[in-house]
């Protein structure tokens, strides 16, 4: 019995023991298992080599070379109109007339005006060649003469003002014929026979439009990292969705030389011959430019792009696992890839989808390596 009894308790002290060794084995494989799974895993993209052009595409809409709303600078009727809409027209070609009757009375009015001035000039002159005669004799005071030549100079003032007047009123009544102001097409005609029409209401209808369409603007907003690459005389490629498959050649000869604070873009202006009225003022178009390559330039997923106060950075993981981050300068964004100007080189490995609270230094695990 005795014997029994030690080797139970023996046994017990062995559980005992077993169970210690056991717990503290499981305690420091849970403690590894926590501190390996604290360390977040990343995964790599490869930097890849920029090519020998960057295209870019671009919406852009399009303008007449010139274009003008005629309106009437007269108050009158329209008496005619001669050109509708689509015609061809020369400038200085009369597109309407207006009938303008209370004009018309006004110039009948000046001239009876300045023929009446005249008539008390030529008296004035008369008169005042009279009195300096008789100066000369002693048969009138000096006084006198002096108001009949202050007479003469009154009148002769009286007839130029008259003569003004009249001008005034015949040069307004040249724009009773409403004229194309340059060579086009005209786009509206709102004149119809009848219609009393006038200067000085806001919300005055023109006549006419007129559209030279020889030539076509084009304006495009390009995105503020590539203002240095456009330049005034680069070509580039207009296409529209109304004629799939054919290309019209533009060329740049300005830009507003600032940037939109609200787009982060600035506007550009082209230029597109078009002979045959194949772009449409108004119209939408795609502006394709083919843009050198910069030196240096590569390209990354723009999923692993950290943007952060200091600008954009990329990050990689050292051979010892702990991260680094890189500032970057960001080139033409194309959506899915970003052209990195400078900061990276081809064949890089850089962390894609990097999280937020990524910092330098950090300890990293490396998952599999993504092919971009």
């Amino acid at each position: 019995m005795k014997t029994a009894g030690i080797t139970a308790a023996l046994f017990a002290i062995g559980v005992v023991g077993f169970g210690i060794v056991t717990r503290d084995h499981d305690v420091a494989r849970a403690a590894a298992w926590s501190d390996a799974n604290a360390i977040p895993t990343v995964h790599l993209v490869p930097v890849k080599g920029g090519a020998a052009t960057d295209t870019l595409e671009l919406p852009a809409t399009l303008a007449a070379w010139n274009a003008a709303h005629l309106y009437a600078r007269v108050p009158g009727y329209v008496q005619s109109w001669s050109q509708d809409i689509g015609a061809q027209v020369r400038a200085g070609q009369p597109l309407g007339v207006i009938e303008t009757p209370e004009l018309d009375e006004q110039i009948g009015q000046a001239r009876a005006a300045l023929a009446s001035a005249m008539a008390h000039l030529q008296l004035a002159r008369s008169t005042a060649a009279r009195w300096n005669d008789l100066l000369t004799s002693k048969s009138v005071s000096k006084q006198e003469v002096d108001e009949k030549n202050g007479d003469l100079a009154v009148k002769t003032a009286d007839v130029a003002q008259a003569r003004a007047a009249l001008a005034r009123l015949e040069a307004e009544k040249r724009y009773a014929v409403v004229r194309a102001p340059f060579s086009g097409t005209v786009t509206q005609r709102n004149a119809e026979i009848g219609d009393l029409v006038g200067p000085g209401a806001a919300a005055q209808t023109p006549m006419f439009a007129i559209a030279d369409t020889g030539r076509i603007r084009v304006y495009v907003s390009v995105p503020q990292a590539l203002s240095a690459a456009i330049r005034p005389g680069m070509s580039a490629t207009l296409s529209v969705p109304s004629l799939p498959g054919k290309t019209f050649t533009a060329s740049v000869i300005g830009s507003s030389d600032a940037i939109d604070p609200q787009s982060g873009a600035f506007r550009v202006q082209l230029t597109a011959a078009n002979p045959a009225g194949a772009l449409k003022p108004g119209g939408y178009a795609q502006i394709h430019f083919d843009l050198p390559e910069h030196s240096g330039a590569v390209t990354v997923p723009s999923s692993a792009i950290l943007f952060r106060a200091g600008g954009a950075q990329l990050a990689t993981v050292d051979g010892k696992g702990h991260v680094q981050l890189h500032a970057v300068r960001i080139g033409q964004d194309d959506g899915p890839t970003v052209q990195i100007l400078s900061g990276a080189t081809a064949g890089m490995q850089v962390v894609d989808n990097p999280p937020d609270s990524l910092s330098p230094g950090e300890l990293v695990r490396v998952g599999a390596t993504s092919h971009g």
